[in-house]
């Protein structure tokens, strides 16, 4: 095993060794001129060198001192390329509107997911990540998880296409996914009313009686509750994780009274 191939499995990691998939990722960063871009896990420069040709300003992260180090020398003419040798976890999400791009390494994907969910001026994130981890995220598995119901009136979850594991070096046990997190511009719940919601899906996820119905009426009376459920279309018997972010919205609206917002959504560069 080369010296290179054992740091990169240390840190949990598998190059991207596949050109397109790079570019897939850019595009979905949508750098724009003058604009900022975090790159987490740089590793080689794969992503950095397709981030390199965009008009945007570039930040690679990479924790691997050798990586680092020729990254930063690579890039020594280019001023709007910031090769940084530390950890984004640590990093301070900056005040202006900036995006996220990566092959991340798997086993922290719940840490950075969750640092790009509470960076407020993040305006999207493109991240490759494990496939399973990508499909249930955004429902494309069929079940939605509390994470993205929770955070669906500011996030939209999407699913952006299936990475083979060959397209990866060393080649790793499972296939990738490209997660595409998307802020909207106007929340679907107003920002006043998003503890009442968040508290709304903290109580229906407790699995309470096998359904969301049974669920909600312990805390809501159970005739708001099914009214409730008949304007969202979702069927009485239902169990939560088949209960979609749309749905919960129409749901909290109607039986906690918020106006609900259209999400400002821009074009779906994901499909």
């Amino acid at each position: 095993m080369s010296e290179a191939r054992g740091r990169r499995r240390s840190l949990s990691q598998n190059l991207l060794t596949d050109a397109s998939v790079a570019r897939r990722l850019v595009q979905l960063a949508d750098p724009a001129p003058g604009g900022l871009v975090f790159e987490v896990g740089a590793g080689d420069g794969m992503i950095t060198r397709h981030l390199a040709r965009t008009p945007a300003h570039v930040v690679a992260y990479e924790l691997d001192p050798v990586f680092s180090a020729r990254l930063a020398k690579r890039y020594a003419d280019r001023p709007r390329v910031d090769v940084r040798g530390t950890d984004f976890l640590r990093a301070k999400p900056p005040r202006e509107p900036f995006s996220v791009v990566g092959n991340i390494p798997y086993s922290r994907t719940a840490d950075i997911v969750d640092w790009c969910l509470r960076a407020r001026s993040l305006s999207s994130a493109a991240l490759l990540t494990q496939l399973e981890y990508a499909r249930k995220r955004t429902g494309a598995a069929g079940r939605w998880s509390k994470l993205t119901v929770t955070t669906w009136p500011q996030m939209e979850w999407r699913f952006a296409g299936r990475v083979q594991r060959n397209r990866f070096h060393p080649v790793p046990r499972v296939d990738g996914g490209i997660l595409h997190l998307v802020r909207r511009d106007r929340p679907l719940i107003p920002g006043s009313a998003l503890g009442e919601y968040r508290k709304l899906v903290a109580e229906g996820f407790t699995g309470t009686g096998g359904s969301l119905r049974a669920s909600l009426r312990r805390s809501h009376p159970g005739n708001r509750v099914d009214a409730a459920l008949r304007a969202a279309g979702v069927p009485f018997g239902t169990v939560v994780a088949f209960v979609s972010p749309d749905q919960w919205v129409a749901l909290a609206c109607r039986l906690l009274g918020i106006e609900q917002g259209d999400g400002g959504r821009g074009p779906d560069r994901s499909r």
